[in-house]
């Protein structure tokens, strides 16, 4: 265990190098000045752009700029904001991660709530109307974008019929749009999940001997078809969580949260790379951790892992 725990900590290691290395590379090439969008529709000389260039080394080279934010970044030092000059990156990330751990947290664990019961009463009650409802929810739910369906409950729920604030996180009233339409993806892709994989262990040997035992139908789910059939689900949780992150960025900016995702989007906006880079490190370093941990996970709950 402990040498393939080292293993993908080495792995994961290679990914965010390749990952920093990429993200700069687009970053340094993108077209556009920073300078220029720094200042605005402000009056300047080319001289005193010159100087900004130089205060933010604009006007490095590749490798040196790629350098000096690795060297940085091996300090703890995320750097400064370009757009908001002189807050430190670390603080804005902060103060936004806050708003999206919620927001994902909350959106999983309805998510879960949701789907789990369902999935495996719909694979107990196969071609019943709620096995039928299931499928087409489900089905609905992976198809449809979730932008969309985030305007049209703004426009439902906020517009037409006045009950939901369209945006911001101020009450406790904002936070039911943004966290429903998140939920409802996840919600979808584990209900599918789970109610497939526990229609294939229903027909296992195991659990046919454990009936013709005599043993309750709901201890036979519980003990039997519940436990195995979380197995490929504790992946997917993983896979969810790690990208859920990623994906909160639509969410939030079609609400307005005060998120990672709003920031990333406001950063490329403004051209503020340091604070892209930044960004796309953080989610990376998720996307990584969250993947060791799921495989742990797995270890931890199958003891055919741990064996092989």
């Amino acid at each position: 265990m402990l040498s393939y725990l080292i293993k993908r900590l080495l792995q994961g290691g290679l990914v965010l190098f390749l990952v920093t290395f990429f993200t700069f590379t687009v970053m340094f090439f993108m077209p556009g000045d920073p300078a220029r969008t720094m200042v605005g529709q402000a009056r300047v000389t080319e001289e005193q752009l010159e100087l900004i260039r130089e205060k933010w080394h604009l006007n490095d080279g590749f490798f040196e700029r790629y350098w000096s934010w690795i060297s940085n970044l091996l300090t703890g030092d995320l750097g400064t904001s370009m757009m908001r000059p002189g807050q430190p990156i670390s603080d804005m990330i902060g103060n936004a991660a806050g708003f999206t751990i919620r927001l994902t947290s909350m959106s999983m664990l309805i998510s879960l709530m949701v789907a789990i019961p369902i999935g495996v009463l719909a694979a107990t009650r196969r071609n019943s109307p709620l096995d039928y409802f299931s499928t087409l929810g489900s089905t609905l739910g992976v198809a449809i974008p979730n932008y969309w369906i985030g305007i049209m409950a703004i426009v439902l729920f906020s517009v037409k019929l006045g009950w939901l604030p369209p945006y911001g996180a101020d009450s406790w009233k904002a936070y039911i749009l943004p966290v429903l339409v998140l939920s409802i993806e996840e919600m979808a892709a584990i209900m599918r999940l789970i109610r497939g994989t526990t229609i294939e262990i229903l027909g296992q040997d195991y659990v046919k001997t454990a009936q013709a035992k005599g043993l309750h139908r709901n201890v036979v789910l519980t003990r039997h078809v519940v436990r195995n059939s979380m197995l490929p689900v504790i992946t997917l949780i993983g896979y969810r969580m790690a990208f859920i992150l990623s994906g909160t960025i639509v969410i939030e900016t079609v609400f307005s949260w005060p998120g990672i995702g709003q920031l990333f989007f406001d950063a490329i906006s403004n051209k503020d790379l340091q604070v892209v880079q930044a960004i796309v490190l953080l989610l990376t370093c998720i996307v990584v951790i969250m993947n060791i941990l799921t495989d742990m996970m797995y270890a931890v709950i199958d003891p055919r892992v741990r064996v092989r």
